[in-house]
């Protein structure tokens, strides 16, 4: 659960115009490799906003949706009708991370944040890649495509329709 709020919190798309940037939008590519070389990836899409919204949908290989919004991350998964929620802190600042990256290659800029690193690769003005640690020592890359900037999202958006027949879990 973590690692897909971690990843939330780091997308964006150009360190040019951080200050300027509202939202983002792309597909991804995420690929987790544990310290056996085990692989797991995941397809979908993401959305986010300021100040912390955000909205991952995962169409492979499982159907997800994982809802970030202020204090709370909601998880939807219709595969066994179910939702998690989960209070969170906002001890996270995805736009400060960013705005702090340092540059360390002409496309690569380095975050630091609660003891984690993050690397940031950057093609043209888009955030190609971030990838980390997770708590598990689990090496995560995010790949983005077909990013867009500072397009209008409403927050409608980022509000969860819970079906009536799911169980909520809430921790």
């Amino acid at each position: 659960m973590k690692k897909i709020f971690f990843a939330a919190l780091l997308v964006t798309s150009s360190f040019a115009n951080i200050n300027n940037i509202t939202s983002f939008e792309a597909d991804f590519l995420q690929k987790i490799t544990d310290d056996k070389g085990v692989k797991i990836t995941y397809e979908g899409h993401i959305m986010v906003s300021k100040p912390i919204y955000a909205l991952w949908k995962y169409t492979k290989p499982i159907k997800k949706s994982v809802y970030i919004v202020p204090y709370k991350i909601i998880v939807i998964e219709p595969e066994i009708e179910q939702v998690l929620i989960k209070r969170i802190g906002n001890d996270f600042n995805f736009f400060e991370i960013l705005k702090n990256a340092k540059k360390i290659t002409k496309n690569k800029y380095l975050a630091k944040f609660k003891n984690k690193e993050y690397i940031l690769k950057i093609k043209g003005s888009n955030l190609e890649s971030i990838s980390y640690k997770d708590e598990l020592e689990n090496d995560v890359i995010i790949e983005f495509n077909n990013q867009k900037e500072n397009k209008e999202i409403p927050l409608e958006a980022y509000k969860p329709h819970i079906p009536k027949d799911f169980d909520i879990v809430t921790e």
